[in-house]
């Protein structure tokens, strides 16, 4: 077998690990994105009437019905796996709630800790669409948010090979970015934040490619698509752009073009939704507290919310992941493969995002959700962090990502980080209480008798070892470049 198949092997082999390992880690969270991916899917609309009042950050503009208070690219993405399964999910539902009809059952108490949990349990189960939002949101994880981490983790071994690390090393690094660092938790459901960082990573992949031409229109298109997933993704159009011009300067008006096209998307669904193309969402919700300071919630730069974004025991990014504090050695320790200007933008990159996130009001939410805002950094952070960990004794690399490796799985497993100790609930929660998976403790909760989690990922292991048996790459790591 030549040098090219066998690498072609191990992409696909990683690829089918991610996606197995993301998707067993399903979590049932009905975030706002998926009543838009519903609506397209199932009435190729971009209203959400059927839905209000199930969620807070639905409104209602006079005259044009009900909408989301976010931007549309994670739903369109999700609509499209739905699309695929509503015949299905809709004979199931309807099944359900012809039966239940029949037999006059009453909703189970949801054994959440949580209140509004439980009320909106027993609002979906008297609407009848328990079942479908569950469904529907294990459709979109399976089918969109796990196959697109899986890809993600392709696209790092792809950026690390080519830099001249070793088939086995671009491998184990691409598995921990896969399962060290917050993208693990966040694959857990839609979450266009995630979508924002494989967008990063994208650009990142195609700015690194020999092809100039085709390199500048993949770039252009995932800058533009980081901003159809959320204006968050500004900072990524800006951050690629800068670093367009500083390396492939001829080639800047391809990548404007390109990140052109889905920026006109979300002008067209603004314009579709509230009659124009270039006032975003959050100008038509109902005011909060947080949406009255500064405009619409932006104000100048706050050291104190920087800083709970980075160390808050909740959803701090290096609370979250400490592994990813190594990445600001960088500039101590690059040299042949690193040349001092991608220094600057990586970390640069890092910083510019995390200054954007210190004025948004909004990322003091994350306080119920784990990290969220600070995700779209975390590809550059890890490219900055592997010179670093190339430079490390192997004994304390080893350490360092089963710590990782550790606290990531522990997070996916057992969600809750808002109660009691934060980031530390979920490790003491599968330390005392041993393993388990969102899905099914979401339906425990819900009165549903259910096999133990160690099945299923017993099961798991059991495929896995038949993807990799005798395959995992053996030659010695190599640091060529690094």
């Amino acid at each position: 077998m030549s040098r090219g198949d066998t690498v072609r092997s191990t992409l696909i082999r990683l690829f089918l690990t991610c996606w197995l390992v993301y998707a067993l880690h399903f979590s049932t969270n009905i975030v706002r994105e998926v009543y838009l991916g519903l609506a397209i899917g199932d009435h190729l609309s971009f209203r959400v009437d059927e839905y209000a009042h199930l969620h807070a950050d639905l409104f209602e503009t006079a005259g044009r019905g009900w909408h989301i208070n976010n931007n549309p690219g994670a739903s369109m993405l999700a609509a499209l796996p739905y699309a695929a399964a509503a015949p299905v999910i809709r004979e199931v539902t309807a099944r359900v709630n012809s039966r239940r009809a029949a037999s006059g059952e009453h909703p189970p108490r949801f054994g959440s800790p949580w209140p509004l949990a439980q009320e909106f349990y027993e609002k979906s189960w008297h609407l009848g669409l328990d079942i479908k939002f569950g469904l529907a949101a294990m459709v979109m994880q399976v089918f969109l948010m796990a196959p697109l981490s899986a890809f993600a983790a392709l696209l790092m071994f792809k950026l690390l090979y080519r830099r001249g690390l070793s088939e086995r090393c671009a491998l184990l690094l691409s598995l921990l970015y896969a399962f060290g660092t917050p993208v693990f938790f966040r694959t857990g459901y839609l979450n266009q934040n995630l979508l924002v960082a494989h967008a990063a990573l994208v650009g990142l992949w195609a700015l690194d490619t020999p092809s100039f031409r085709r390199g500048a229109v993949i770039a252009g298109l995932a800058a533009g698509g980081a901003v159809l997933m959320d204006y968050s993704g500004i900072m990524i159009l800006l951050c690629l752009a800068v670093w367009m011009l500083a390396t492939r300067a001829g080639q800047f008006v391809r990548f404007a073009c390109a990140a052109a096209i889905p920026i006109a998307i979300l002008w067209f669904y603004q314009w579709a939704c509230f009659g124009d193309p270039f006032t975003p969402a959050q100008r038509y919700m109902t005011p909060t507290r947080l949406s009255g300071a500064g405009f619409s919630g932006i104000t100048l730069p706050q050291l104190e919310l920087a800083w709970a974004n980075l160390f808050d025991y909740r959803f701090g990014l290096f609370t979250s992941c400490p592994l990813l504090l190594l990445a600001l050695g960088l500039p101590f320790v690059s040299r042949r493969g690193m040349v001092c200007k991608e220094v600057y933008f990586l970390l640069g990159s890092a910083f510019s995002f995390l200054v954007f996130v210190s004025m948004v009001q909004y990322s003091r939410l994350q306080f119920n959700t784990g990290v969220r805002y600070l995700v779209a950094v975390v590809p550059f952070l890890f490219l900055a962090l592997v010179p670093v960990l190339c430079r490390l004794p192997r004994p304390l690399v080893n350490t360092f990502a089963a710590l990782a490796v550790g606290q990531a799985w522990s997070t996916a497993m057992y969600r809750e980080v808002e109660m009691g100790k934060g980031l530390l609930e979920p490790i003491l929660h599968v330390a005392t209480g041993g393993v388990s998976l969102p899905a099914l403790t979401t339906a425990a909760r819900g009165g549903y008798s259910m096999p133990p989690a160690w099945l299923f990922i017993a099961v798991a292991a059991v495929i896995l070892l038949a993807i990799w048996w005798r395959a995992f790459p053996k030659q010695p790591v190599s640091l060529r470049n690094y």
